[in-house]
């Protein structure tokens, strides 16, 4: 594995794992590994506990400081691990423009366990522990090219194939890593990629699943679908598989799901089935799927009888996310997505509830935001045992609307706003309804549905593809980050609810 231009220098909060991670990553590197705490030791001849304790912080900082920025400016250096508090100099943060930084994220529980008592002066008073983590957080991600969730200590190796091929990325390209039980994963996030042509892995052949608007965009499809979630069926997928097998694609090589969300899951179900499960890579083109639909490693097809009938969990080998493709899509397929925006920013709560309720127009920080809320509760749960469910907010009215109104009349994410609000009435949620129908409205998406009765709908509610023992668990809202899942709603509340977002 060749160096990556520059260090690689990892960051994060006290008992990350940065001088575990520099070890595992130097010996893969066959060079020396590097760690800032060490060295200052060294120079000074004793611990950081004794020094800091006889000297005090801003004594501590400026010899940090010096040592920090010689390291960074050494030749040999090809991985460093920082102190926690390194970031705080801004002489410091200039000199990490010339490298990639890593920012190994760690829980605040699991941080205090593996910091206290072990020598480090900030890390003896809980209260004042957890108020520098919240500090320190978004500093690290401020100033980051690469994120890496908390996960076992061998993430940063498994990283760096990932880590080594940003240098191939258009500039200012971030990656996020994704962990789930069955497959980690980059997902690239950069304006440009599209264009650019990078692609990871760059290894095996390619095939390209999009569909007819995606590809006279960006001219690109070996196999390209009628556009639309009418498309998304198993003829589709059959058509796909066959010109698959004609190209002569095996085992080593890459299915593209090049497009928004029918795409996305069409292509990775193709990719799930051939041969028993080849690679696939995501590059989602909508704001529906660069939020929600590209991660999580569902994917499917669906039936007459119900949306995304036919399916398989299969984790893709990446995502790329240009959002620079969002400029071609058109005001309602914009104003679609959004419903998922709100959707994540509810889950999330905190500072993305914060950004989306202000009605600003999704950005880069938002979709940012959106995705690493979905990565971090597909991390808990891949398997839609538990803690996913909450990604189901507002879609099982939704998924009923749309199949009773055989998935033509409505958008998926128009039909998830819908269904949102469904939600939101059964939570007994008033105020946050209220607010929420207010953001659709200023987009212009649809309040209320129309095209099939409320009773159609409630009947699909029931034969939606979550129930269990004949009854179908609903997701409600307490408040703004906190959505809980698992939920038995009465029947006549329900078909209440469901008449409420009825046209008619």
């Amino acid at each position: 594995m060749d160096a990556v231009d520059g260090a690689l220098v990892l960051v994060g909060f006290m008992g990350a794992g940065k001088t575990s991670g520099v070890r595992s990553l130097a010996a893969q590197l066959d060079c020396q590994p590097l760690d800032s705490d060490h060295e200052l030791e060294r120079e000074l001849g004793e611990s950081v506990e004794s020094f800091f304790d006889r000297e005090g912080e801003v004594a501590f900082r400026e010899r940090e400081e010096a040592a920090v920025l010689e390291l960074l400016d050494r030749e040999d250096s090809a991985v460093i691990a920082l102190g926690g508090g390194a970031l705080e100099s801004e002489r410091v943060r200039e000199a990490l423009r010339r490298h990639v930084v890593v920012h190994l994220e760690v829980d605040p529980e699991d941080a205090w366990r593996r910091a206290s008592g072990k020598g480090r002066p900030l890390a003896r008073d809980p209260g004042r522990f957890r108020e520098l983590y919240e500090q320190r957080h978004p500093l690290y991600d401020s100033i980051a090219d690469a994120v890496l969730p908390p996960s076992d200590r061998g993430g940063p190796l498994r990283a760096l194939p990932a880590l080594a091929a940003l240098r191939d990325a258009p500039a200012g390209t971030r990656m996020v890593w994704a962990h789930t039980r069955s497959r980690d994963y980059p997902v690239f996030f950069g304006r440009g990629l599209i264009a650019s042509g990078f692609l990871f892995p760059s290894e095996g052949r390619r095939f390209t699943v999009t569909d007819e608007t995606v590809a006279g965009i960006h001219g690109a499809g070996d196999a390209a679908i009628k556009p639309g979630e009418t498309a998304k069926n198993l003829v589709s997928a059959e058509w796909v598989l066959r010109k698959m097998a004609e190209a002569g694609m095996g085992h080593d090589d890459v299915v593209i799901a090049m497009g928004g969300g029918v795409v996305g899951d069409l292509g990775g179900f193709c990719a799930a089935v051939y041969q028993r499960g080849i690679r696939h890579v995501q590059v989602p083109t909508t704001l529906v799927a660069q939020v929600d639909s590209a991660y999580g490693g569902k994917t499917g097809v669906d039936l007459p009888e119900g949306k995304n009938y036919v399916g398989s969990y299969h984790q893709p080998s990446a995502v790329l996310v240009d959002p620079s493709a969002l400029e071609t899509l058109p005001r309602e397929e914009l104003a679609a997505g959004y419903a998922e925006v709100v959707k994540t920013a509810l889950i999330a709560g905190g500072p993305l509830w914060a950004r989306v309720r202000d009605g600003r127009d999704p950005d880069d920080e938002i979709i940012l935001g959106c995705l690493r809320t979905k990565l971090a509760v597909v991390a808990e749960d891949e398997r839609d045992s538990g803690r996913r469910q909450v990604l189901n907010l507002g879609h099982t009215v939704a998924h009923a609307i749309e199949a009773a109104t055989g998935f033509a009349r409505y958008r998926h994410g128009e039909a998830v706003g819908i269904g949102l609000l469904a939600a939101l009435r059964l939570s007994g949620r008033d105020a946050i309804r209220k607010e929420v129908a207010g953001l659709f409205a200023e987009r212009g998406l649809p309040l209320s549905f129309g095209g099939a009765s409320p009773a159609e709908v409630v009947e699909l509610v029931g034969r939606d593809k979550k129930r269990r023992g004949g009854d179908v668990p609903f997701v409600l809202v307490q408040a703004p980050g906190e959505v809980t899942y698992g939920h038995q709603v009465d029947p006549a509340d329900l078909l209440a609810a469901v008449e409420e977002v009825h046209a008619g």
